[in-house]
């Protein structure tokens, strides 16, 4: 192994060889005293925790798994594992589905070409991505919400771009995000206390919010105070960096765009949104944009819109525009709010509040209908187009009766049995199957905790399940610590993401045969369980493990559950990708044919030479 001239660098052969004595003690002991974090140093937290570590529960661990010997036949008839290259330095922060380049050739009408646009077959590439030199891990949460390291997206722009108002400042080798945004000029907590005057923040009704066209996520930031987990998305486009930015800091964000496709989360998902000068048309194709944030909204839900058209008649010389053209778009907004059958709840200063209906009863006012949705297709929404149409309520018995379920406060609704559940609509999926995935991912969380002990610890802040079921994983992770993007597959037998959703978590549509819209290094720990299963005759699960290559930061673990033999496939690929792995038993013991394969990725930067064997 090739080490770094720089002087900061503290790896060398020698303690690398270390590491290979040592085992899986030392496997997680690499996150700790060898881990980079704010400037080169150590992470004190991780490296405390793993010096309290009882080992003696490792030892009698071996590489492979204890199934009859298969494992070793398997590995050994496929011969030398492939070595993967790094990827030349210009893709240190290649999107592959939101390309510049390939976007640049699609129409620009509706935003169309700031959606996903994924690279054709022969265009992939097999190579990991580098991460630019200096790179360092992020500082810990809460210290990580105001201070980024400049070499890990050491992009200058947003600071003279957004100086004034006061998004990111560049002081040393860090960026700072003191808390300002365009409508928040007094910070963002002041901005999130007049939203709390209106909105139940403060009694865990709110838990789960949308921001739509984010910046830097200060607003998705600062809502933690509050325990609010909000989901952020801004395209990737001339604002260099900003979802970049926002998970550096440890904000769940991705890259997305209201433009032609439905967004892709269920409906019923969101107990709010928010658009703080957004710079979405939200009047424009008949109100498209409103009733897609009304889709994904859940009955009783807020909608925030701050900035223009709002106090047009105070603000129109300030934004240089003409008052009849705000006035027209602040009356079309309010006509489209109607049709709806929002309330409006609030308007003071350049914000205004709406509150979505608990039920179609409360719609009587109405002067004309709406077209209404088909019903039925509440998940299917991976690249289906906007549809002008508004999604129907679930049935009720009641006019005071919250379609789809009353709302438990946060952290109640955790492990509450969602209404999705106990109203019988996702088939095979009963109130006791809930409650056993509930307790059994308890204890699997648990099991894994005994062999990565610093799991919890606050070294792991975005964290992602690939293949989140019912989101168990997430529930019993839960802490202040941490967040996790539950990952539904676009072909898993049962959609559950709304389930997810219920229970106060946050997750989204994918499909693992592409590149999820992240920038690359953006999270610490990724689950796979059962995911190369699900995808054995769909895809190849090289791809998939050079995208988890891709999005994970140097010295991340990922943790993968699956049959043994899918298992062994995978521990031969990633050893050629600079990975260290170590395979377990199933916590029953070995008899189970379920295997977990512990990994950590290897430090390494752009232009070192350093080789996975």
């Amino acid at each position: 192994m090739a080490t770094k001239g720089n002087s900061g660098d503290h790896r060398s052969r020698g303690s690398m060889s270390i590491f290979i004595v040592i085992g899986l003690c030392g496997f997680f002991y690499i996150l700790g005293a060898w881990q980079r974090s704010g400037f080169g140093k150590g992470d004190s937290i991780a490296l405390e925790i793993t010096k309290q570590s009882d080992c003696s529960i490792l030892s009698n661990l071996n590489y492979e798994t204890h199934h009859g010997g298969d494992a070793g036949t398997v590995d050994e008839s496929e011969g030398e594992a492939k070595e993967f290259k790094p990827c030349d330095d210009r893709y240190i922060d290649y999107t592959p589905c939101q390309d510049q380049m390939r976007a640049m050739t699609f129409p620009r009408e509706n935003m169309n070409y700031r959606e996903r646009h994924c690279p054709p077959e022969e265009e992939k590439l097999h190579c990991l991505i580098p991460a630019p030199k200096g790179y360092v891990t992020p500082f810990p949460w809460p210290k990580s919400r105001d201070y980024v390291p400049y070499a890990n997206a050491p992009y200058k722009s947003l600071t003279v771009e957004k100086a004034v108002q006061n998004w990111i400042q560049y002081e040393g080798n860090v960026f700072r995000f003191p808390g300002g945004g365009t409508q928040f000029p007094q910070g963002a907590d002041a901005y999130i206390n007049q939203l709390a005057s209106v909105i139940p923040f403060d009694n865990g009704m709110v838990r789960t919010a949308l921001d739509t066209g984010c910046g830097v996520a200060s607003w998705g930031a600062y809502l933690f105070k509050k325990n609010v987990l909000a989901m952020s998305f801004a395209p990737r486009d001339s604002h260099e960096a900003q979802v970049q930015f926002a998970l550096e800091r440890g904000v769940p964000a991705v890259i997305g765009v209201l433009g032609t496709i439905k967004l892709p989360y269920p409906d019923r998902s969101f107990d709010m949104a928010h658009c703080s000068r957004c710079l979405i048309n939200w009047g424009s194709n008949d109100g498209m944009y409103m009733m897609e944030v009304d889709r994904v909204l859940r009955p009783g839900g807020y909608w925030v819109l701050s900035g223009p058209p709002i106090n047009w008649k105070v603000n129109y010389q300030a934004w240089q525009r003409p008052k009849e053209e705000l006035q027209e778009e602040q009356r079309k907004i309010e006509e489209i709010a109607k049709s709806l059958c929002w309330e409006k709840k609030h308007e003071k200063g350049e914000i205004a509040i709406w509150r979505k209906r608990i039920n179609y009863d409360n719609c009587h006012d109405q002067d004309s209908q709406p077209t209404m949705c088909e019903s039925g297709n509440g998940g299917n929404v991976w690249y289906k187009k906007m549809e002008g149409c508004v999604t129907p309520y679930p049935e009720t018995t009641s006019a005071d009766e919250n379609a789809g379920g009353e709302w438990k406060p946060f952290p109640e609704r955790l492990n509450a049995v969602p209404f999705r559940i106990s109203s019988g609509s996702i088939p095979g999926i009963s109130v006791e199957a809930y409650q056993e995935d509930t307790q059994s991912w308890k204890k699997h969380v648990n099991a894994y905790k005994r062999i990565n002990k610093i799991l919890d610890s606050g070294r792991y802040r975005n964290i992602m399940d690939m293949n989140a079921g019912l989101g168990s994983f997430a529930a019993a992770l839960e802490s202040p610590k941490l967040w996790v993007m539950n990952v539904m597959p676009t072909i898993a037998e049962k959609d559950t993401l709304g389930v997810i959703f219920e229970r106060g978590l946050i997750g989204i549509y994918h499909d693992w045969c592409e590149a999820f819209s992240t920038y690359p290094r953006t999270y610490d720990l990724i689950h796979a369980n059962g995911v190369f299963s699900l995808y054995k005759d769909r895809c190849d699960a090289e791809d998939i493990l050079l995208e988890m290559d891709r999005i994970l930061r140097p010295e991340g673990a990922v943790i993968f559950r699956d049959k043994a033999d899918v298992l062994i496939k995978v521990k031969r690929i990633v050893q050629g990708m600079r990975w260290n792995t170590k395979m377990v038993d199933h916590e029953d013991g070995p008899l189970v044919p379920e295997k977990i394969l512990f990994a950590v990725k290897q430090y390494w930067v752009a232009g070192q030479n350093v080789s996975s064997h």
